[in-house]
């Protein structure tokens, strides 16, 4: 199981990258059972919405 240093950086990569299907399943039972990583997540998420509509509101 991840730990939660790996699984943020994993929840990171997934934006970037194909993530496998090994590691996709690790980091959702980690998610599962960690609040924190699930807050991570949806920052994560606010995060990059905001920033690809940041373009069209300049």
């Amino acid at each position: 199981m991840l730990d939660c240093k790996h699984n943020a950086e994993l929840l990171s990569q997934s934006y970037d990258r194909p993530i496998t299907l090994r590691e996709r399943m690790a980091m959702r039972m980690h998610l599962m059972m960690c609040k924190g990583c699930r807050n991570f997540e949806k920052q994560l998420a606010f995060i990059r919405k905001v920033a690809r509509e940041l373009p069209r509101k300049l």
